[in-house]
């Protein structure tokens, strides 16, 4: 038997899936979650084989009253860390080869996208209970085609709290860089991604999944 965390925020999928895969007479749904830190919650209660992780999730409030994991693929990175750390399948609407990239950095099995047949899911869960790893074809050879992100750590995370929409200053602050450390940043983001402002370098290296 397969025990499997479902974590999602969309309420209704979340609920077709366990409901779906409940069916699977080698599968048990143990448990299910719907941001960051209740999937860390739920994975520490249950210890299931197989975790079917969301990449965008808000980040939810531990039990300790602090911000969980930020989004699917910083709970990958925290539960790596665990001696027992179950399997990670990324299922996700963002079926960006930039995702994939960072989802496999950060130690998940497989990545699939959320319109994968159910048959193809429960066939992935099956392999990645297994050891073996389960990408989704079209993205693999995406990722091949886009390659790394060109952006550092730093220009990376100036540019996710950019993509807020909030001010410089709010992104200086929370970052602890000064206002003009955040400019240059972005001007270096700029410059990699060729294109003309910030908003067009948000955007660009969100499509790329790289953000």
């Amino acid at each position: 038997m397969i025990r499997l965390v479902v974590a999602d925020d969309q309420a209704i999928l979340r609920s077709g899936l366990v409901a779906l895969l409940g069916l699977e007479p080698d599968v048990q749904v143990v448990g299910e979650a719907a941001d960051g830190a209740s999937t860390l919650a739920a994975v520490a209660e249950h210890r299931p084989d197989v975790l079917l992780l969301d990449v965008q999730m808000p980040a939810g409030t531990t039990t300790d009253g602090g911000p969980g994991p930020p989004d699917g693929i910083a709970v990958a990175e925290t539960l790596r860390e665990l001696e027992q750390a179950p399997r990670i399948i990324v299922l996700t609407t963002f079926g960006r080869a930039g995702y994939l990239r960072r989802t496999m950095e950060a130690g998940a099995a497989g990545f699939m996208v959320k319109d994968t047949p159910v048959e193809q899911l429960v066939d992935a869960i099956r392999r990645v209970h297994q050891g073996l790893r389960v990408v989704d074809p079209e993205l693999a050879a995406q990722s091949l085609s886009v390659g790394a992100s060109p952006l550092t750590l730093k220009e990376t995370e100036v540019l996710q709290v950019a993509a807020t929409g909030t001010t410089t200053a709010h992104i200086a602050q929370s970052l602890f860089l000064s206002e003009g450390t955040v400019r240059n940043h972005i001007s270096s983001a700029i410059g990699k991604l060729g294109v003309a402002n910030r908003a067009e370098a948000v955007r660009a290296a969100s499509e790329n999944g790289w953000i």
